[in-house]
């Protein structure tokens, strides 16, 4: 049975809108695009060569697909051509409202709209699914609880506003640390997160420990 991973760049306050570049997506006004390039380093590199090891499907909210599309078969030469043969050679499965999306990318093709029953085709069919970017798929995938593992990489910086990754609403869930945190030099931190059963637990710190 294969599984299911989300890949996501965060600010410290959650926002994790257009971390590649200021054309990505300024819906909202959104004023920051490109907050993560100042602060990537050869350690994040190091992590996403390895995040993307064995990966052999992406899963992709509409948007971050037309955007991939729009950059990634068209990168020939340079530091991201491994990360580009990787993405153009496997399939991509798109996740949208609209049934009448056209996808030119090869080997792209629309997910209908039961998103669970397409989920299991895919765990069914792949073994390591990649979800990047894609906030409102996550969102859903989140809600429905329809993944595995969150590789979320947190940058030292405050954006105050834009889309985050956990959204008010968001269904309460609990989640464990499944790695190690890593800190890159210029202070991003990785950290890897499985969904854990039930919901969170409460207590009261200002009661004595009656183990004592």
């Amino acid at each position: 049975m294969g599984r299911i991973r989300v890949d996501l760049f965060a600010s410290l306050d959650g926002v994790a809108q257009a971390p590649g570049g200021p054309q990505e997506d300024a819906q909202g006004g959104f004023r920051f695009g490109g907050w993560q390039a100042p602060l990537f380093d050869e350690m994040v590199g190091e992590w996403v060569d390895a995040n993307l090891r064995g990966l052999d499907a992406l899963l992709l909210g509409r948007r971050t697909y037309d955007i991939f599309a729009g950059y990634w078969p068209h990168v020939t030469d340079g530091p991201d051509d491994g990360i580009a043969a990787l993405f153009n050679r496997v399939p991509k499965y798109v996740a949208s409202r609209n049934p009448d999306v056209v996808l030119h990318w090869q080997r792209s093709s629309l997910l209908g709209p039961d998103l669970a029953s397409e989920i299991r085709r895919l765990r069914q069919r792949h073994e390591r699914v990649h979800v990047i970017g894609s906030l409102n798929l996550f969102q859903t995938l989140m809600a429905e609880r329809l993944f595995d593992e969150l590789a979320l990489c947190v940058y030292p910086l405050v954006l105050g506003q834009g889309k985050r990754v956990f959204e008010p609403g968001e269904i309460a869930s609990r989640l464990h640390l499944v790695a190690p945190a890593e800190t890159s030099p210029k202070g991003a931190v990785q950290l890897r997160y499985a969904l854990a059963e039930g919901v969170p637990t409460t207590g009261d710190m200002t009661q004595p420990d009656r183990g004592e």
